[in-house]
């Protein structure tokens, strides 16, 4: 008998174990290469990073990097993965191959690119696609945010795909349609193109013509020690995008937040325009462990304020559970 109860014991104990190891995920999420996602045009690679037991019908943020730099490093450093993890979204994250551009640049400048229908902005748009069949993502909470090279691609994206896009954020970016090539790519990064509020808005009606539906809501952000995208860009893709979305180039409010930076609204909340006194060029971050703090400080990450946690409130992806930050004027 004690032989009996003994084995009954241990097979309880194995029983117990197998039923842990079931429950328990194989690993951890982790930022995975997709192989296939579409026909890919524009010869993007793509990553995506999906929190354990996402649910369906869950948003996605298409996340573009800039020049030198990858997805690994953006997704690493910008803090979105923290809020992925708490406020259950995913995470598309496309990379620009060298083979496309020297400098991993995404080709925010070549018309090719920049089309509806063609090169690296439809393979971006697959990627939303496969997300949404693949991971069961939400067809109608997707957003899309980039630095510098990756944020004038933010740009393209809205502007080509307005239909798929419910918000963006454009950090150190250029308006859409700047350039048209190499050589005025240049003179767009500094000193910068003045158009009229109308022209610009041209430029982004134009790339989906006859599109009447719901444009995407757009913040900007930039510092105002920026050399490398002169810090007339901000202003300009703010006369860009309230155009677009026809609200007055006057801001309804304004307020200081941390980090000397001032915030801007237009409309009913349409655009948002961050400016960072003093910083450079980057994506704003805050490392430290409170709610609004991510990202680490690296090259082109640059220790100020954390730009992802506005973004994502301002994207709406806690749910509406997290009380806007109260300015400090």
């Amino acid at each position: 008998m004690p032989g009996r109860l003994a084995g009954l014991l241990a097979g309880l104990v194995a029983a117990a174990a197998a039923l842990v190891a079931v429950a328990a995920p194989a690993q951890a999420a982790t930022l995975t290469q997709v192989s296939s996602f579409g026909s890919n045009p524009g010869n993007l690679a793509m990553y995506a990073y999906r929190p354990d037991n996402l649910p369906s019908g869950a948003p996605a943020v298409v996340l573009l990097h800039g020049c030198a730099q990858n997805a690994t490093g953006y997704f690493t450093n910008s803090g979105w993965q923290k809020y992925a993890d708490q406020w259950r979204f995913a995470l598309i994250v496309p990379e620009q191959r060298s083979a496309n551009n020297s400098s991993s640049c995404f080709n925010w400048f070549e018309t090719g690119d920049t089309t509806r229908g063609q090169g690296e902005a439809l393979s971006i748009k697959q990627m939303v696609d496969h997300a949404r069949s693949a991971y069961g993502t939400a067809a109608d909470r997707v957003y899309v945010s980039g630095l510098s090279g990756g944020g004038a691609m933010s740009a393209v994206m809205l502007a080509t795909y307005p239909e798929v896009f419910a918000a963006g954020s454009v950090i150190a970016g250029i308006p859409y349609r700047c350039a048209t090539g190499m050589v005025n790519a240049f003179s767009c990064m500094s000193p910068g193109v003045d158009k009229t509020p109308a022209q610009w808005g041209d430029l982004v009606r134009n790339a989906h013509s006859g599109y009447a539906g719901p444009r995407p809501r757009v913040s900007i952000w930039h510092g105002t020690a920026d050399y490398t995208v002169a810090v007339a860009n901000a202003t300009e893709s703010r006369d860009q995008w309230t155009n677009v979305l026809g609200v007055s180039q006057s801001p309804t409010s304004t307020s200081q937040l941390p980090a000397g930076t001032s915030l801007e609204v237009y409309g009913n909340d349409a655009v948002r325009v961050y400016r960072v006194s003093g910083m450079g060029h980057g994506t704003p971050v805050d490392p430290g462990s409170g709610l609004d703090q991510c990202g680490t400080a690296a090259a082109y990450f640059l220790d100020t304020i954390c730009s992802t946690y506005r973004d994502a409130l301002f994207f709406g992806l806690d749910g509406g559970t997290t009380p806007t930050p109260t300015p400090t004027f």
